[in-house]
């Protein structure tokens, strides 16, 4: 086993493998162990550090700073300037999401056939067998009882009085303790990021990792892909290192993310009409319930209660998370002493929100110095959904028992009281009213039969390019509507088991 972190300046490293994959998130660590498996030759590389569940920080501020890029300032470009969370360590998004574990829903596998030619006989019943075993690897569980905290019972409550479909959320955990620390990394190793199980497997089979080593290009020997280059960059100080390139005798899999992968392709020469193209997500936001005894919400799962009920109509799930007084802090309004004493009521919030299945279809390309440029603005429609899903929370939250809700939306009242609950569905349909995120992002290299309007077909293969497979959630042609990684998981061990069945001719 073998990994290589940082290097200086002047230590070059080069390399030479069956496959390389770049990306250690969800996609790019399922592939590399399914190749490992199968008994190829592994490199991993990623941009970011390798970092141990002990030297996990504490603080929402150390998560940005360590297990984030570029302090996660991603920003979407539109009529709202919206952040875009993801991850950036060995184990990608997987170190500081809640191990949410979702079947892909059936009607997206007919969804993909009628409307970009993915075939679904056959393909729906491979990655259900995937998600099968991945279910039983990665030990995923229903939130212990003893782990589900008061926010989550109470969530469960209202949607039970509320009448519509809720549950408590399968998780890719083993035995979670509910301290509430998803989002800063799980210190106590219950959740299973891809740190954790599966990128140690990989190497135990042979494979080789990189870390602080962002890929500049995608090295071509005319249509194949041969390789990948770039520098080491330190994670502190953001000094440059020696350059690393690794070669490829059969494939580069790139799994860099709906951000990041595009983008790498396009510097490196790929030219396809939709390259780029149909860059989704589920924009969200979240709504404070007020109760008047205290709930705690940081005591139990970081987010432990789930619902569907509103996934076809209007296009939304709902969840509960957690987060810390200073992120709180800018959710709500006022400053000075007006906001220390809303910050009062910290113990007595539960914090629910809900991601719109957004039809809205951005775009996501290469800007100066090679950094993404995510252009994103939601339609009138995806808009509306949004309302309307801070409604039902709403509306969750006062069966529950609150007395109050914290909105945050610009232009209505601070907070509400049940009588003024459908105040909520005249709230203004503009981006800039809402404190929202993207979340859940798919897309910038999607699949399909078409070559004129995909990136890759439907084994990930990059249409006219030999050796260069897709493997993450850029490959992901619509909105799912349900947590993504079970199903970026899924289609990552398909892909790479398709090139295992039938390997590109060594170059």
């Amino acid at each position: 086993m073998t990994h290589t972190s940082f290097q200086p300046a002047g230590s070059n490293t080069e390399l030479k493998v069956d496959y390389v994959v770049v990306g250690s998130g969800a996609g790019g660590a399922t592939a590399a162990l399914t190749l490992a498996r199968g008994g190829a030759s592994v490199c991993v590389v990623e941009a970011g550090a390798w970092l141990d569940p002990e030297d996990y920080p504490s603080t929402t501020y150390g998560a940005m700073r360590d297990l984030m890029l570029d302090w996660s300032s991603q920003l979407t470009r539109g009529r709202a300037l919206w952040p875009v969370v993801q991850g950036r360590a060995v184990g990608g998004t997987t170190v500081i999401n809640s191990a949410i574990c979702v079947r892909t829903p059936a009607d997206i596998f007919d969804q993909w056939e009628r409307d970009h030619g993915i075939e679904a006989v056959g393909f729906r019943e491979a990655i259900w067998d995937y998600q099968e075993r991945l279910e039983s690897e990665l030990h995923a569980e229903v939130v212990p009882i003893r782990s589900r905290g008061r926010s989550n019972e109470l969530a469960k409550a209202g949607g039970d009085a509320a009448g519509y479909e809720n549950h408590y959320m399968t998780r890719y955990t083993r035995g979670c303790e509910g301290k509430g620390q998803c989002l800063q990394g799980c210190k106590s190793r219950r959740k299973q990021s891809m740190n954790l199980e599966i990128i140690p497997e990989v190497m135990r089979r042979g494979g080789t990792v990189l870390s602080c080593a962002p890929v500049k290009r995608i090295v071509f020997r005319g249509a194949r892909a041969t390789g990948v280059t770039g520098r080491f960059l330190h994670p502190k100080t953001k000094k440059q290192g020696g350059e690393f390139t690794v070669h490829a005798k059969h494939a580069v899999i790139v799994a860099a993310s709906a951000v990041h992968s595009a983008p790498l392709l396009q510097v490196s020469g790929v030219k396809l009409p939709a390259l780029g193209s149909a860059f989704r997500a589920h924009p969200g936001t979240a709504v404070i319930g007020i109760y008047d005894d205290p709930v705690d919400m940081n005591i139990g799962a970081t987010q432990g209660w789930a619902s569907m009920a509103y996934r076809e109509n209007p296009g939304l799930k709902l969840e509960t998370l957690a987060i810390p007084p200073e992120m709180v802090a800018s959710r709500l309004s006022g400053g000075g002493l007006a906001l220390m004493e809303r910050l009062k009521d910290y113990r007595r919030f539960a914090l629910w929100c809900h991601a719109v299945r957004a039809e809205t279809a951005g775009s996501v390309k290469a800007g100066l110095f090679g950094k993404p440029v995510v252009s994103y603005t939601m339609n009138r429609a995806d808009m509306d959904r949004l309302r309307r899903g801070i409604h039902v929370v709403a509306k969750t939250h006062f069966a529950a028992g609150a007395r109050q809700v914290i909105p945050g939306i610009h232009g209505l009242p601070a907070t509400i009281g049940p009588d003024q609950l459908d105040t909520l569905l005249e709230a203004p349909l503009d981006p800039r009213a809402y404190v929202a995120i993207l979340s859940h992002l798919f897309g910038g290299c999607i699949m399909g039969a078409d070559p004129a309007k995909s990136v890759c077909d439907a084994h990930g293969r990059v249409h006219g390019r030999k050796g260069l497979v897709i493997a993450d959630a850029s490959a992901i042609p619509t909105n799912l509507g349900v947590n993504p990684q079970h199903t970026i998981m899924a289609l990552a061990c398909h892909f790479a088991s398709t090139l295992l069945d039938d390997p590109p001719a060594e170059c």
